[in-house]
């Protein structure tokens, strides 16, 4: 295998961008730690003071393998194979999900049942007594 590898290229503005970044972070983790050694400072402070460095190094790690991917044509290789490979997913992985009723249907199968409870019944009667008398009073109100 006498693959011969691709020069790198360095790009000024990513670099100033990536150490601009990573220096802002390490900044703000500065800033963060003198807020914890204030007065008023609160463990919440402490938790970004330590957060930061890591953003930083995440930023260091991002520009290093965006380099490595863009020069090395063995992982460009692996990247394109992986993205053209689709991932099924079979059909038992995940739960089935329980499925309602529509109301419509719930509607029909409940005017069908007759009713055995005359209270029920009576106090339904009544029930829509008041709303047939609330529409006939809003159609008198409406203009």
């Amino acid at each position: 295998m006498s693959q011969t590898r691709q020069p790198r290229r360095h790009r000024p503005a990513l670099i100033a961008l990536t150490l601009v970044a990573a220096l802002t972070c390490l900044g703000l983790a500065y800033w963060q730690w003198t807020r914890f050694e204030s007065a008023a400072g609160t463990f919440q402070n402490l938790g970004y003071a330590l957060q930061w460095p890591a953003f930083a190094a995440a930023v260091i790690y991002a520009y290093r393998r965006f380099v490595v991917l863009e020069s090395d044509p063995e992982e460009k290789a692996k990247l394109e194979a992986r993205l053209r490979a689709s991932t099924e997913i079979p059909d038992d992985l995940l739960p089935q999900r329980p499925t309602l009723p529509s109301v419509d249907a719930v509607r029909d199968d409940l005017a069908g049942r007759p009713t055995d409870d005359d209270e029920l019944a009576s106090y339904n009667a009544y029930l829509k007594q008041l709303n047939d008398t609330d529409a006939n009073d809003a159609d008198r109100m409406s203009p």
